[in-house]
Formats: structure tokens, sequence, C-alpha cells
């Protein structure tokens, strides 16, 4: 409790210097949460920094009953006047109401939930609220909440927790401080956290002598009539990704829009048969992406490529829809070689059939996509606010990258063009989603610190080549992760 304390005050110190003058206002609640906002208090009344305590709950835990008792030795000012906390002349607050315990099924009531909607006013009013591990009213597990203030920043212990990955907009900043819990301070409750420095050591190196023949040929099929554009966005990204040849297999109707508005791709009609499908893409591709725009009812040609083409494939939009309902006879085409499923939601709860729906598959996130890796033999990538990547084996990991930029139609598209491309790279379905995850959702944030409304998947393709000469950030302990705030800036 002391370190977490301790190493709480001295961010908060370093990163609100103007709002300091003010002074600081910590709300406590019942448990260790609380005592960690009674150790911030001390620390930052030692340092000279106007601060008092609002106990919204009163402490009951031995350790926050002893921390509340050196705070008040040393003289800091303690009331359980909840208006001033709403009303507070201070421009920050401190959220250690409630912690990680808390689970959203049922109303926050009490003193705890007046505590909670005193904070909620102060935020309205214009003050920056700091939330201690999670904002009081998240379920740390499950993102649910039950009336949690918006804040700017969440200062969290030890690890990333599931719950702040899915409730981005509510946590705002997140930062992780070390206090000594050990290895697996960079995980979200076991599953590793993708983050820059993982990004640039995982990356594939492209040699000094490479040629277009060794950087990778990948074939894209989609591109029904009127959709040329997501073959095109695909086609892009993959040559803004690294790839030697791009070559698009699309209807023959959007062969002129691709080859003018991608002229260094190659391009020819669907295959009509086996034999060109294997002349076209088998005896070609190093790696191939099957879906965009690729329209419907087009399991037919879907299963002729899956038999013609044996190698690394990545399966994504209409190529999932087309088994619907029906995974298991995706599976033995898949199965036994390098494959990457790509669905958003949607497309995942009608893949996995069985009654599932898009809230199951949300309300479940990182545990569905390992599931359906297993059950196909396929790595799963499950698109959204985190993305999670799932190998057959069991193995995840979890991207939380990405804007609200990419919520627009044709950006599964460009991660799509990526991710192939890493796949022909790689031969490795599960990194080459996490890198592709990565490296789509860093250069839209790329974007968004300028803005989110207004940009579009031309500014994210834009900024893809300086995703890849990414440097990792100095290290700054005892901070171990930090995620940028998700939104339009306020």
């Amino acid at each position: 409790m002391r370190c977490a304390g301790a190493a709480a005050a001295a961010e908060i110190a370093r990163r609100f210097p103007e709002l300091l003058a003010s002074g600081v206002v910590i709300a406590t609640g019942p448990g260790n949460n609380g005592g960690d906002g009674w150790v911030i208090a001390q620390w930052l009344h030692e340092a000279g920094i106007p601060v008092r305590v609002v106990e919204c709950v009163e402490a009951r835990t031995a350790d926050a009953l002893a921390e509340q008792d050196a705070a008040r030795a040393i003289g800091v000012q303690v009331s359980r006047d909840r208006d001033s906390l709403a009303n507070a002349r201070e421009r920050i607050a401190v959220d250690a109401i409630l912690g990680t315990g808390l689970r959203a099924d049922s109303p926050l009531t009490g003193e705890a939930s007046r505590g909670v909607a005193a904070l909620h006013a102060f935020e309205r009013r214009g003050g920056t609220v700091v939330a201690l591990d999670v904002p009081s009213g998240l379920d740390a597990s499950s993102g649910l909440h039950v009336g949690a203030a918006r804040c700017a920043l969440t200062l969290t212990f030890g690890t990333v927790k599931r719950g702040q990955l899915v409730a981005r907009e509510r946590c705002g900043e997140i930062v992780a401080l070390d206090i000594g819990l050990g290895v697996h301070v960079r995980a979200a409750n076991g599953a590793p956290l993708a983050d820059a420095r993982w990004f640039r050591d995982a990356l594939p190196r492209i040699a000094a002598d490479a040629h277009k023949g060794t950087r990778g040929k990948v074939a894209i099929v989609g591109g029904a009539r009127g959709m040329a554009g997501a073959a095109i966005l695909a086609a892009r990204a993959s040559l803004h990704s690294g790839a030697g040849l791009v070559k698009c297999v699309v209807a023959p109707e959007s062969l002129p829009a691709l080859q003018e508005a991608v002229p260094a791709a190659l391009a020819t009609g669907w295959p009509a048969d086996d034999e060109a499908a294997r002349r076209d893409i088998g005896d070609w591709a190093d790696a191939v992406l099957i879906g965009p725009g690729l329209g419907h009812e087009v399991r037919g040609l879907v299963e002729r490529l899956l038999r013609s083409f044996k190698g690394p494939v990545v399966l994504d939009a209409d190529a999932l829809n087309a088994f619907a309902g029906d995974a298991d006879a995706l599976s033995p085409l898949v199965r036994d070689r390098a494959a990457l499923l790509t669905p958003h939601p949607a497309e995942f709860a009608r893949l996995a059939g069985n009654g599932a729906t898009v809230d199951d598959v949300l309300g479940d996130r990182f545990e569905w996509p390992a599931r359906l890796a297993a059950r196909t033999g396929a790595s799963v990538l499950l698109k959204g606010v985190p993305t999670v990547v799932a190998a057959p084996s069991g193995e995840c990991i979890v991207v939380a990258e990405g804007t609200p930029i990419l919520a627009t139609g044709g950006a599964g598209d460009l991660l799509g063009g990526v991710a192939v491309t890493l796949l022909a790279q790689t031969n490795d379905a599960t990194l080459a989603g996490a890198l592709g995850a990565f490296a789509h959702g860093r250069a839209a944030w790329h974007v968004s610190a300028r803005a989110v409304r207004g940009y579009t998947l031309d500014d994210v393709l834009h900024e893809l080549p300086s995703v890849w000469s990414l440097e990792p950030p100095a290290a700054r302990p005892p901070i171990i992760a930090e995620l940028p705030a998700v939104g339009e800036p306020r």
C-alpha cells in the first residue's frame, strides 16, 4: 500500500504541475483502495501540496485505518462533507472510493453511491478525476460499470486489468505502476499485452539484400462488383506494410478500378476452376487474404481457393460469413497451416453459431477467440476494444491500440492487408495477427493525436510507414505500461 500510494502521488505531481496550486481533494472509501488514497494524502502533504481528504465511506480495513491515523497525525485536513467534493475549489480529485473487488451485477447504493455522484458533479464542472486502480463502480474483470465517473487518468497497480481495456472511455489514460508484484506486470489477466517494445522486438526484419521475391508475394481475393474499394484498401495496406508483390484477384468488373487505384499491384479475375486457382494463386503466392468485398454466396469460391492453396491464409469478412454457423466445415480447410481468422464481433457470432450473439461475444471477449481457435485449428483475431488474438494452443495476445477513427467501413480491409503481409513474412498466424493489429491501431493513434472526427482511412494508411520504425519510449520506472485515452479530445 505504501509503495502504491507513493508511486501514485509522484505520478500525479509529475503529470499535473499546473493544477497542483489549487490543491488536491481525495475521496476515500472503506477498503484498501481508500488506504492508497490516505497514503497519497500523506505524500502530497509532506511535499507541500495543499491536500484534503473527503471520507466518503468510513475506513474499515486495518491497513486503511492505520494510514488514516498516519495522515491525521501529520495534519492532513479530513471531512465527511461530500458536497465539498462535488463543489471543490481544487482542480484535481483522486477517486479512492472502491477498488478491484467490485462486481457490477447490482447498482451502487449508500455512501459509496453518493461519493461517486459527487465525483460526477466534480467532473462535470471541469475538474480532473484520477482513479486509483479502477474508477469506482467499474468491474475490473468485465469492464461493466455501475455509474463510474469519467476519469482523465487511471493509475493501476502491477498489471493492466481486463475491465480497463474494455472501458477505456471511463478510465482515460491508463498507467500501470510497478509496486513489486513480479514479472506478470505486462499481462492482462494472464494474456500478454502488446506494447511498443514487444512490437519492435517481434517485428520481422527486412534484409539489406532483400528483393521483391523475398519480401513476400501476397494475393488478395475479393472485390465483387461494386466492392472494389475493399480490395483496393487491402492492397494499399499490404504495400504500405512491406509486401514485395501484391496480386489482387477480383471480379472482372472491378479490374479497371483496381488497376487505376493501385498501379503497383498485379490484377486478375476470379478463377473459374481449380486449375486457374492453382495457376493464379496456389503456385504464386506466399500468403493469401480472402474476403475483402468478396460478396455473398461465395462459399464455393472460398473452398476452391483453400483447396488449391495450402499455404498461409487470412480469412476475413465474407469469407467468414460463407461459413456462418458452420465453423466445423471450415476446420479441415484451414487446419494444419498458418491460418488467421479476423472477424468483428457480429461476424464472430455468426461463425460460432449455436445461438451465440454479439452481446455474448463482447461479454466474454477474452475467452471466445481461444475457443474458436481450438475448434477450427486457426488463429483467431477478434476485432474491437481491445483486440484479442488467440492461437489454437490457447496462447493469447491482447492489443489495446486503436481509436474511433477505425470505427468506419474499410478499416478491417486495411487490417487484413497488413496482417497477410506479416503472415507472408513470418508464417506465424498468431504473431502476424497481433503485429498487424498493433500497427493498424498505432497508425490510427498517430492520426488521433490531432483529432478523431474528420479523418479517414487514407490518413491511417499514410501513417503506417512511421509505425514500422517505431522506437519504444525510454524506461520510466516505476511505470511499466501506458495506454493513451480513447475518444474525441474534450
